[in-house]
């Protein structure tokens, strides 16, 4: 393989960002593809909303290197927002890495020069080929020594019908559905109307707190919160128990609104049927329920893209579409605390040598991803890339519990405590970040 050939990263979110800077320092070269018009675009379009994690939890520690090179301080402490991780951060960093980055450069296909998924002969020593479609129109093709996937899920959310499929004529009612956590700043929307927010993860519970601010500033808002399973189970998460104590906080915060009226909490409601309703909807659930609302907040998850990646030998796990050894390590089916290990280039590898999914996309359909396990993934992808495997093999992270065991549950089990947790106390009243949020 050339070594002369870049590495093709593809993303510019804080995980390709990372990888590119630990590219840098081993003196690899690098191009990252973007799709968006900026760096971390999809960072952008949260950008209203607060992290769980404080900055020491947000920072690679490659970028920060490089940054110090151009006289700038890492921010220290406190939770910014999505427009304050770009601006002080992420943005910064971009403006770094230069004209490596490629902005409106959206990748349509990667493959091997000369080879489709099929052909074995010579396969492992062809250059990967990445078609870009920049977004002033027509195609190019990169060759590349290795390519890195940090393209995230963040433009693949799941809908709100129960079985993954859109409900019924969900699509038809699109403009009445929001599919992000919407910036609450702006009332209009929501204060004195009646929302249904469909989740049960932290950005769901997010919405939720604003939702239920607002209801009690104005009890004509009207907040329901609609979950599939049939119990609330761990929905509102560890509490004091998380070793994130601002992603503790929110679930402690949610349980007080529910058991104080703010918020009505259904449980087992999954949705078959979004039927118009004058300006609102009605959710009509498989077992006939109904919620009528003005507006809904699907946050359900999202789904990675693998339609660009469709000539490439992968191994995923046909449940959570993540990397085989990296999803029983996340699989929200069975998870429990203290069981998400970090990963490292070992467990992202497939069959295809030298291409790695990293960042939220590694895990799959699994909600449970942070930055920080983003960092040592890319810090131990570029090392494996390099040659230095033993550095790829460290380990250089250990994440901190959830507070919650044992999983998510019984599906249709019901009868579980509102806010239970094998290993956590029950949840108590404490001082919070008043928009402390879901996404790192």
């Amino acid at each position: 393989m050339d070594d002369t050939l870049p590495v093709v990263v593809i993303g510019a979110g804080p995980q390709g960002l990372a990888a590119a800077a630990h590219l840098i320092e081993r003196g690899m070269p690098v191009v990252v593809l973007e799709a968006g018009a900026t760096p971390a675009a999809a960072v952008a379009e949260w950008g209203h909303v607060r992290l769980f994690s404080d900055w020491s939890e947000i920072v690679d520690a490659a970028g920060a290197r490089l940054l110090e090179t151009t006289g700038w301080t890492a921010p220290s402490t406190g939770y910014p927002t999505g427009a304050q991780w770009i601006s002080r951060y992420l943005a910064p960093l971009a403006d770094v890495l230069g004209d490596r980055v490629r902005y409106g450069a959206r990748v349509i296909g990667v493959s091997r020069l000369g080879r489709d998924r099929l052909v074995d002969a010579g396969r492992g020593d062809q250059p990967f080929t990445v078609h870009v479609q920049p977004s002033e129109g027509g195609e190019y093709r990169l060759t590349a020594r290795a390519v890195i996937d940090a393209s995230g899920t963040w433009g693949a959310p799941n809908p709100a019908g129960a079985d993954g499929l859109p409900a019924l004529g969900e699509r038809a009612a699109a403009d009445r559905l929001t599919y992000r956590i919407p910036d609450f700043r702006d009332r209009s929307g929501f204060e004195g109307r009646r929302t249904v927010v469909v989740g049960s993860g932290h950005s769901a519970i997010t919405a939720v707190l604003a939702l239920a601010r607002m209801a009690r500033r104005d009890p004509s808002t009207r907040v329901t919160w609609a979950l599939r399973r049939a119990s609330a189970g761990n929905a509102f998460g560890g509490g004091e128990a998380d070793e994130l104590p601002a992603r503790g906080a929110l679930g402690i915060r949610a349980k007080e609104f529910v058991d104080a009226g703010l918020v009505s909490l259904v449980t087992g409601f999954r949705v078959e049927r979004v039927a118009a309703d004058g300006d609102g909807v009605v959710l009509v659930a498989e077992d006939g329920r109904r919620l009528a609302a003005d507006r809904v907040v699907v946050l359900t998850g999202f789904r990675p893209d693998l339609s660009f990646l469709s000539e490439l030998r992968l191994e995923l796990d046909p449940t959570l579409q993540a990397p085989v050894r990296v999803a029983g390590e996340v699989d929200p089916n069975v998870h429990s605390c203290g069981s998400v290990a970090a990963t490292g280039a070992a467990d992202l590898a497939h069959p295809e040598p030298g291409f790695f999914i990293v960042g939220a996309k590694s895990y799959g359909r699994a909600p449970t991803f942070l930055a920080l396990t983003g960092y040592e993934q890319v810090r131990s992808v570029v090392a494996d890339v390099a040659g230095d495997h033993e550095a790829a093999r460290r380990v250089e992270l250990i994440l901190p519990d959830t507070g919650v065991c044992g999983g998510a549950g019984l599906f249709d089990a019901s009868g579980v405590s509102l806010g239970g947790a094998c290993c956590a106390p029950p949840p108590q009243p404490v001082s919070i970040i008043p928009t402390a949020s879901a996404l790192s």
